[in-house]
């Protein structure tokens, strides 16, 4: 039986130095899992894409403009910071320490805060204070030089591995990992984050490979990078693309089956010299149909084949409309929280955050130091 919804970290509080990139993301995954998170924002934004408003990524959070040039803002966000279990911050190394905010006058106001940082080259290192994009991390830490099909230059995959996958996901583990520990002990520390070490650990998998003989570093010529036939995606008749993803023997022949192609006619699935030939004959069996008659044929089955969706049509998918992997918060399509717990349900989202000092209220400011900061200019 679940509890009330909520979400598994209800009574956690967070604030997130606002920012761009997978800090924000943290932050929203945060909330997505109950927590009450408060972003402080700056009077002099950055980098902004598109409107806030419709930014997922602030979802679920209270937000509040601060100056923190000035002593007022600082002390203000300390307090804040008195009453949370975790501090989100994605800036270069020492620009925190240089608005009075860094680890030490933190962990003084609260001994057992998580302090997790978020940079792509980390805390250290020759690089740490130079400006990067995921592309730069992923490309260091020997990610992106394998994601590219054969004799093709490598094909950025969004900035999901760095910024995301090597970035979020990993400040996510960290900062709950420190969590923990700071549960059961009262002791809070920093939490090192970096892009660049978070995407190599993703690669571990290939590296294994690499040191049994089973992955060459050459691109496109590998099982998983599109040099394998039978993990690639295929052009359809209506111009329209399929996935076909069947490794195991057993899903390989159901997809022979479906497809109405005789093994005998091909190449052992794992004979590597044979591979042109699979990969011939697949598009061309491939492209006799649509992508979606395709989908049909092997609904149900075991073939490991699947409809290459667009972000648009990927919520009307049956499984994952069946799932509600998407829902519509405000009139924006967006994924819902995962992963999804049978206790502490999470339930919908919160809106996006838009700034405003009255929330402040919310995390025991009181109305006259309020009123006192907007006059000032500090809180906007």
């Amino acid at each position: 039986m679940a509890d009330a919804p909520g979400g598994p970290l209800v009574g956690c509080r967070f604030v997130e130095m606002a920012g761009i990139g997978p800090a924000p993301f943290a932050a929203m995954v945060l909330a997505d899992l109950g927590a009450q998170g408060i972003r402080i924002e700056s009077p002099r934004p950055g980098l902004a894409l598109g409107d806030p408003a419709r930014d997922i990524t602030r979802r679920g959070r209270a937000g509040v403009v601060v100056d923190l040039r000035q002593d007022a803002g600082r002390e203000l966000v300390l307090d804040l910071i008195e009453q949370s279990h975790i501090l989100i911050e994605g800036f270069r190394p020492d620009v925190m320490e240089r608005l009075g905010l860094g680890p030490e006058p933190c962990l003084a106001r609260r001994p057992s805060l998580v302090y997790g940082r978020m940079t792509g080259w980390g805390q250290d290192g020759p690089w740490a204070r130079t400006a990067g994009h995921d592309i730069d991390y992923i490309a260091v830490a020997g990610v992106l030089a394998h994601i590219a099909r054969h004799d093709q230059p490598p094909t950025p995959p969004l900035n999901l591995v760095g910024d995301y996958g090597g970035g979020a996901m990993l400040l996510l583990v960290g900062v709950l990992s420190a969590l923990w520990h700071a549960e059961r002990t009262g002791q809070g520390q920093v939490v090192d984050a970096a892009m660049i070490d978070g995407a190599a650990l993703l690669m571990s998998l290939f590296h294994s490979m690499s040191a049994t003989g089973l992955w060459r570093e050459e691109a496109g010529v590998n099982l998983l990078d599109s040099g394998a036939p039978f993990y690639d995606a295929y052009l359809t008749s209506d111009g329209k693309w399929l996935a076909v993803g069947c490794i195991e023997p057993q899903f390989y022949a159901e997809w022979l089956r479906i497809a109405g192609i005789e093994a005998d006619d091909l190449p052992a699935q794992y004979d590597v010299s044979g591979w042109p030939v699979l990969r011939e004959r697949f598009a061309a069996v491939i492209a006799t149909r649509s992508r979606d008659e395709w989908s049909a044929l092997a609904d149900g089955s075991d073939a490991c084949v699947a409809p290459v969706l667009t972000m648009s049509e990927a919520p009307m998918h049956p499984h994952v409309s069946a799932r509600g992997t998407f829902i519509d918060v405000d009139g924006v399509t967006q994924a819902a929280p995962a992963p999804r717990f049978s206790r502490t349900p999470t339930g919908a989202p919160g809106p996006v955050s838009v700034a405003n000092p009255a929330v402040l209220g919310d995390w025991g400011i009181d109305e006259a130091r309020i009123s006192a900061l907007a006059a000032d200019g500090i809180v906007a």
